[in-house]
């Protein structure tokens, strides 16, 4: 196996684990918060469970959107991935493991919890930024790199959440211990894939500026930020919908998002390396129309076989659009800009998640699940049919340099 074959596998494998250690944690969150300390009467952060469950999730992606472009940055200036992938791993591992003792302490009030949330998210990104970056160094095509990545993600929510829900029944708190196992594994693993970060020993100064110079990256991380924002959206809102219009547990829950997340998963590579032959455009604009009109099939299924159908066509549509997003990151980006430019992406993402928990949240707490289906599907349209413009100004279609990539490797 050539090197890079043999280094995508492995990084693939650790984004996985990281993504999958995320995702745990969500089937069960109304659980998990209250075992954790969850309590309208002695938290402002949690009146109900549903504000309970939103303030969990938005400390970790707040702590996403704070640290990732610290991580990106420090990486580039540096010319290293690995010693910060270590560091982040085996921090955020800390993280998810003092949460899970923080009920046999028994002093630590919510709002300690949600700081101990704010401090494992702050760590844990800079692991799963870092290693989406080692991706994009490596040649063979952006597309193939990122549908790598993208199988690596898809596949750790599609297992995440019916494991976490099956884990939440045995005991509230064991999502969280195997995380930190997992972020353990992480640490220890990276060091098998060659480090390929240019080692151009830039100002942090330099490198936002470089960015800056590239104003079409906005087109990528808007698509970004929506794409997140329903991902967010079904991992909160779409979760306690399940549960509250038909009855479900947590294990069937779990079972209902990976109808999502399986075809969303199995087939980011292919649909990645397919964005290298024909473009990006066809595959971000028109799979994004597609798939807004996709959630809001979810929105008004009338039972549970018809919304895991719908489910499953969404993650067939998200996996159109999912790679040749992340892989047009890696076409416009500089060589020595890589981590910044995937630390603004997951900026991009992690305000899109934070944003699905916050507007999801609020529009079907104040207005019903329905009309939160329909504003977050016609958001997805939205970023689509704006956007269009801009991309027939540009010239996205496929090149040698699209197909190959343009990164060193030996």
């Amino acid at each position: 196996m050539h090197s890079s074959d043999r280094d995508r596998v492995v990084l693939a494998t650790l984004v996985f684990a990281v993504l999958f250690s995320q995702v745990l944690l969500y089937p069960g969150v109304a659980t998990l918060v209250d075992a954790l300390g969850a309590d309208a009467a002695t938290s402002a952060f949690a009146a109900t469970p549903l504000d309970a469950s939103m303030w969990f999730l938005v400390a970790e992606f707040g702590a996403y959107v704070a640290f990732v472009g610290v991580w990106g940055v420090a990486s580039d200036a540096t010319g290293r991935r690995t010693p910060f992938i270590v560091v982040g791993a085996l921090a955020g591992a800390v993280g998810y493991a003092v949460l899970a003792a923080a009920p046999a302490l028994g002093s630590i009030p919510f709002g300690g919890v949600l700081l101990l949330r704010v401090f494992q998210g702050a760590m844990t990104i800079g692991a799963f930024s870092l290693t989406m970056t080692m991706l994009m160094d490596l040649e063979g095509g952006h597309g193939r790199n990122m549908g790598a990545a993208g199988i690596a993600i898809g596949l750790g929510a599609a297992l995440g959440a019916p494991i976490g829900g099956q884990l939440t029944e045995l005991n509230p708190l064991a999502p969280l211990l195997v995380a930190a196992g997992l972020l353990v594994c992480v640490g220890a693993l990276v060091s098998l894939v060659r480090d390929r970060a240019v080692d151009d020993r830039r100002s942090a100064r330099a490198l936002v500026d470089g960015i800056r110079r590239q104003p079409t990256l906005s087109i990528p991380y808007a698509f970004g930020f929506v794409d997140r924002l329903t991902a967010g959206f079904f991992a909160l809102v779409g979760t306690l919908y399940f549960q509250e219009t038909f009855g479900l547990d947590a294990g069937t829950t779990g079972l209902m998002l990976a109808c999502f997340f399986a075809p969303f998963a199995l087939l980011q590579y292919p649909m990645g390396a397919l964005s290298d032959r024909i473009g990006r455009t066809v595959p971000i604009v028109v799979g994004s129309v597609c798939y807004g009109g996709g959630i809001l099939l979810v929105g008004a299924s009338p039972s549970v076989a018809t919304a895991a159908i719908a489910m499953a066509g969404v993650g067939v549509l998200g996996a159109l659009v999912a790679p040749a997003t992340m892989a047009l990151v890696t076409d416009l980006a500089g060589e020595s800009e890589r981590g910044i430019a995937m630390a603004g992406f997951n900026v991009a993402g992690s305000l899109g998640f934070l944003g699905g928990f916050i507007i999801g949240g609020t529009v079907a707490g104040t207005y019903g699940y329905h009309l939160a289906f329909l504003v977050v599907g016609g958001l997805e349209i939205a970023i689509a049919v704006v956007t269009v413009p801009l991309f027939l100004r540009l010239s996205l279609e496929p090149t040698e340099r699209f197909r190959s990539g343009d990164g060193r490797d030996t």
